[in-house]
């Protein structure tokens, strides 16, 4: 079981999803609803008519449900997703699916997603989302990550320059991965903050 070890080590919640009953089939469980959750949200998904990248809700997806899940599975449920869409499970953006897309230009961002899953997840262990200021900063990284991926795959698929990557990869999507990042600080501090209230509660 994925936090046994920190349980047997006396350690505090790390993750909100600490917070439930220990147990293999509770791992499975919000691994496997993280994985549809982002694929619930690829199906928001806005083209744009300059660029192959659509606006979808992926990304608020990807970013909050790692903070909430933790290192290992906020990973494995970005991989999970990751991986049967690749296997033909039709929902990335705009219903899609299958091996051909490891060959489109915005697959960038879906091994972005993976890896900002990871580095978020752990982050977020370390209680970067507890604080507003602190989730400011840890949904940048996020979004960092994922940009980061997205626009190197997009240039090397197209061959464009940074200015043309920039502006076809990032600029068009600032606006509204802001308002997701202002939403994100919101619910995750928000979340910690009424459990600790509670948890408070019990004890007087």
């Amino acid at each position: 079981m994925l936090n046994q070890g920190l349980q047997q080590q006396g350690l505090r919640q790390r993750s909100l999803s600490d917070l439930l009953p220990e147990s293999l089939l509770t791992d499975l469980a919000l691994i496997g609803v993280f994985a549809i959750t982002i694929g619930i949200f690829a199906q928001i998904s806005i083209p744009l008519p300059f660029t192959p990248v659509p606006i979808t809700g992926q990304t608020f997806a990807v970013l909050i449900g790692s903070a909430a899940l933790g290192l290992r599975r906020g990973t494995l449920g970005s991989l999970l997703y990751v991986g049967l869409g690749l296997m033909g499970v039709p929902w990335f953006a705009g219903a899609t699916g299958g091996l051909k897309i490891a060959v489109d230009p915005t697959f960038g961002y879906l091994l972005g997603f993976i890896a900002a899953g990871a580095v978020v997840g752990y982050l977020a262990e370390k209680g970067l989302d507890r604080k507003f200021g602190r989730t400011v900063l840890l949904m940048a990284i996020g979004n960092v990550i994922i940009y980061s991926f997205g626009m190197g795959f997009l240039m090397l698929d197209l061959h464009l320059s940074i200015g043309r990557g920039l502006a076809l990869g990032v600029t068009p999507f600032l606006l509204g991965d802001l308002i997701k990042l202002l939403l994100a600080t919101g619910l995750l501090p928000g979340a910690w903050y009424l459990h600790n209230r509670l948890t408070r509660g019990r004890e007087v």
